[in-house]
């Protein structure tokens, strides 16, 4: 940015938000790929049906996010003790969404992986509207 150049601070502020929702989607991707692991583990070689494999998945991904948003996205200060139990519940609606859209979109036929990435854009944008708004502000 051209410090000689004033900027209004909307534009800054969208500016400061795309640079945090990319960092999201940084953390969300490692904790994707973590969900993906077990979800493709779960339904390829133990038999696991696609819905809850995803939900299985769900959880190891939610616990990298977690991790991840605290310190690298969101920077906040506050204590585990505030923000953890809001992630869980954020967490675990998005959890249940994402296996409740894998197992429809599956079983009307969508393949597995392919329901999973639907699941997956929808799922991201409610977690960083929540994130943002609730849990790390």
């Amino acid at each position: 940015m051209n410090k000689d150049v004033a900027y209004p601070s909307s534009y800054i502020g969208r500016r400061a938000l795309g640079a945090q929702f990319m960092k999201f989607i940084l953390s969300g991707g490692a904790g994707t790929v973590a969900q993906y692991l077990v979800l493709i583990v779960l339904v390829k070689l133990l038999g696991v049906p696609p819905g809850r494999a995803s939900m299985a998945g769900a959880v190891i991904g939610a616990i990298v996010v977690y991790l991840l948003s605290r310190r690298f996205t969101f920077e906040t200060q506050r204590r585990h003790r505030e923000t953890l139990p809001r992630f869980v519940v954020m967490a675990t609606a998005g959890t249940l969404m994402n296996g409740a859209l894998v197992g429809y979109l599956s079983k009307i036929g969508l393949y597995f992986l392919l329901a999973q990435m639907v699941a997956t854009v929808v799922v991201l944008v409610f977690n960083f509207i929540v994130s943002k708004l609730w849990i790390f502000r």
